[in-house]
């Protein structure tokens, strides 16, 4: 095979294909491989929702939004709660991206064609006051058109350097080992898999008809995470978050398995931060899957009552909406894999929106007139519909005692007591009217709507849940959905790749989740959402301008 390039790519996701383009903008010749068939480029973001992070946007101003760049660092600090030796790197990443979300990114995707839904979500809003993690302020800002949107300017910036001669694309390519001469990254070796026409995120043959060897100055890896692949997710779970779920949905293609981790090891490279990850907790099993255990995450407002699967209703903060990580250590220590939202049609209308380009077909067709409906319909958009219509996981009740009988029947053994469901139901619903409540759930209602994104298309307005002009009842099982690496390859700021004395490793470096968006984890713990994307654009510039410069 041709070899005649600079630079290898490993992996033609987000990461993979601004890497590309900034190679070639920079003058290089580049490889890009991919193990997965044409149609699949741009890998996970394709499926993405599209939401990426901004400080102080224009549409948070038209909002009423006052960030900043000083808040935003001090809200990524205290959510990542960096507390280890090897975050130096991490830490170091995250001040970089804040920097570039508060400043270049905006124009920079601008430059690129991309544009903004023009209501700000508030991700992560936290709830444990003003030195707690989470989001002041709301900053996940939907791209218009969603992930394909985000994904499309690269890849064709991308297809016009190939067609330049610049870059070869090679699909169907897997990598199985990094070349190392002299204690130099200067290759990869792998399988080249039979082709087929698959459809996009359905798993593809593994059937090996071939091998390859390529050689170039130098490898960017952007492989992705670990999220495919439950084995290694159970074997990097944290103690912390108790033991690992029984049953768990999965939140990415099966090719996301976490293998260019291991090889790079192999390598020579440093893993750091493995036990930390980003697995959702408002996960429903697709009633249309596409990949192996498809999950898709319930993008939550606040109104929903939260229940264990015994029903006990979560603590304060734990809202739909406010803090992932919290709920999810707080339900994996319960000793079950599932819990339970109870919520109104109202709450469903107006509060429930589904992770997926594919789930948004208004917003990733720009499709105003059917955008529209989300604000005039009496139902709720119509894939949520779809899923309270077919999904497992739904039960519809004109009354409590059958949606409790319903909800009892979906599980191995019958586990709510109606009678301890309704009076916590009960007990909620008085303080409706009540004007000085104490219960934290309506404070955080009343506080989300005092925001005019929330009050215009995201938070129904309160009302209790037995009143039958709100109905019907609803009850969605909830499962926790794997998602995101947050730890990975360590890097330094130019994106190379580090070895376990802190020193590159020459010649390769990496990008995208599989360095942990950055450093090997810029995120810390937690996330403060829509900067998954995000960390792949920034780290795959970064990676992509870096070796050009280097080779010059």
């Amino acid at each position: 095979m041709n070899d005649a390039a600079d630079v290898i790519v490993v992996g033609a996701g987000l990461a993979g294909l601004v890497a590309t383009a900034e190679l070639a903008d920079g003058g290089r010749r580049v490889i890009l491989l991919e193990q997965e068939p044409e149609p699949w480029l741009g890998g996970q973001a394709y499926w993405s929702f599209g939401g990426l992070f901004l400080v102080n946007s224009p549409e948070q101003r038209r909002l009423g939004v006052r960030d900043s760049h000083e808040l935003a660092l001090r809200d990524w600090m205290a959510t990542a709660g960096f507390d280890r030796e090897e975050d130096q790197w991490p830490r170091k990443w995250a001040e970089a991206y804040v920097a570039f979300a508060a400043g270049e990114k905006r124009p920079w995707l601008r430059s690129h064609g991309i544009g903004f839904f023009p209501v700000v979500g508030w991700a992560e809003r936290g709830g444990y006051g003003p030195t707690g993690p989470g989001n002041s302020v709301p900053r996940f800002h939907v791209t218009w058109g969603t992930g394909p949107a985000v994904v499309a300017p690269f890849e064709r910036r991308v297809r016009e350097a190939a067609a330049r001669g610049q870059v070869s694309l090679i699909f169907r390519h897997r990598v199985d080992a990094l070349s190392v001469t002299g204690s130099v990254v200067d290759g990869v070796r792998g399988a080249v898999l039979e082709p087929g026409p698959v459809e996009r995120g359905r798993p593809s043959s593994r059937v090996q008809v071939g091998e390859f060897e390529l050689h170039a100055q130098a490898v960017i890896v952007t492989s992705g995470g670990i999220g495919g692949n439950h084995d290694l997710v159970r074997q990097n779970w944290p103690a912390r978050l108790g033991e690992p779920p029984a049953r768990m949905l999965t939140g990415v293609p099966a090719h996301v398995d976490g293998r260019m981790l291991g090889i790079t090891e192999t390598a020579g490279g440093t893993v750091i931060n493995r036990d930390r990850m980003w697995h959702y907790v408002e996960g429903i099993q697709d009633w249309n899957p596409i990949w192996p255990g498809h999950g898709i995450r319930i993008l939550p407002g606040p109104s929903s009552m939260w229940f264990d699967a015994l029903g006990n209703r979560l603590p304060a903060p734990l809202f739909p909406g406010f803090d992932t990580l919290g709920t999810l250590e707080h339900l994996t220590k319960t000793g079950f894999d599932y819990s339970w939202f109870a919520l109104t049609q109202r709450i469903i209308k107006r509060e429930f929106a589904l992770s997926g380009s594919e789930q948004n077909p208004d917003l990733t067709n720009k499709d105003i007139g059917l955008l529209l409906q989300r604000v005039i319909s009496k139902s709720g958009p119509a894939p949520v519909e779809a899923f309270k219509e077919h999904g497992a996981d739904f039960v519809v009740a004109s009354n409590l005692t059958d949606l409790v009988q319903g909800m009892n029947a979906l599980t191995d053994e019958p586990r709510l007591d109606p009678v301890k469901l309704e009076r916590e139901i009960t007990a909620r619903d008085r303080e409706v009217d009540n004007g000085l409540t104490q219960d934290q759930q309506i404070l955080a209602i009343r506080a989300a709507r005092r925001y005019l994104g929330d009050r215009l298309i995201r938070v129904a307005k309160p009302h209790r849940l037995l009143d039958p002009a709100a109905g019907p009842l609803i009850a969605a099982r909830l499962r926790i959905l794997t998602r995101k690496t947050l730890g990975g390859l360590q890097t330094d700021l130019s994106g190379r790749v580090l070895r376990a004395d802190g020193t590159p490793l020459p010649g390769l470096y990496a990008a995208g989740e599989v360095a942990g968006f950055g450093g090997g984890g810029m995120h810390g713990y937690r996330s403060l959402e829509g900067t998954f994307l995000g960390g792949c654009l920034f780290s795959g510039r970064i990676a992509g301008r870096a070796v050009a410069a280097a080779l010059a």
